[in-house]
């Protein structure tokens, strides 16, 4: 009886730990909200971008390393990046509206490729995906640096571009994938593992 509690505990706790890493950048979305509310970002907003980047790369580490990647947890891991970088791109409209402005056309043609992509999913497969792409972690990487540059120190041109390229391209090959696969599939690398997967379910 003590194994198996001991058992039931460990494994409360291997599940807990990637949920709770994730779990943090769900509460960091509206304190990055309120830090913006007054029309200034500075060290508290990039602080929450680090603490953001890099839990969003240890959670998917530990819960593999932890053999606990499933679904639900994968789900929640995607759920958890579009609510965290929702609130930050409304926090840059806060602060700097001239700059999303001047990027208007970028900026709705990825927030249209990300609604035809999730339309797709929903669609096709009734729920939404969680690929976690090689591109969609590179557009983590360009959204991490030109937010950190816009708010942190007023650096827009070129850097705030880069990811609306990266995102255009990302949101192109997710929604490929998409099509692609037969059926729900998670942690789906680049295009070309999407076109294996459906190769072999014609075996």
């Amino acid at each position: 009886m003590f194994k198996n509690s001991h058992r039931d505990t460990l494994s409360r706790f291997r599940v807990a730990l990637p949920l709770g890493l994730t779990t943090i950048r769900v509460v960091l979305a509206p304190l990055i909200l309120v830090w913006a509310g007054n029309g200034r970002a500075g060290l508290p907003y990039v602080f929450c971008l680090i603490l953001a980047f890099v839990t969003d790369y240890f959670d998917g580490v530990v819960a593999r390393k932890l053999d606990v990647a499933t679904a639900t947890i994968r789900r929640y891991d995607s759920a958890a990046d579009v609510i965290f970088y929702v609130a930050a791109l409304t926090a840059v409209w806060l602060v700097y509206p001239e700059v999303v402005v001047q990027n208007w056309l970028g900026i709705v043609l990825v927030a249209g490729l990300e609604a035809i992509r999730v339309t797709t999913d929903f669609v096709k497969f009734r729920r939404e995906a969680s690929y976690h792409m090689w591109s969609a972690k590179g557009w983590n990487i360009t959204l991490f640096a030109a937010l950190t540059g816009l708010m942190g120190f007023g650096i827009s041109g070129w850097l705030f571009r880069l990811p609306i390229v990266v995102g255009i391209l990302t949101n192109m090959e997710g929604l490929a994938a998409s099509i692609l696969l037969p059926s729900w599939t998670h942690d789906v690398p680049t295009i070309f593992h999407a076109y294996r997967i459906r190769q072999r379910s014609k075996r």
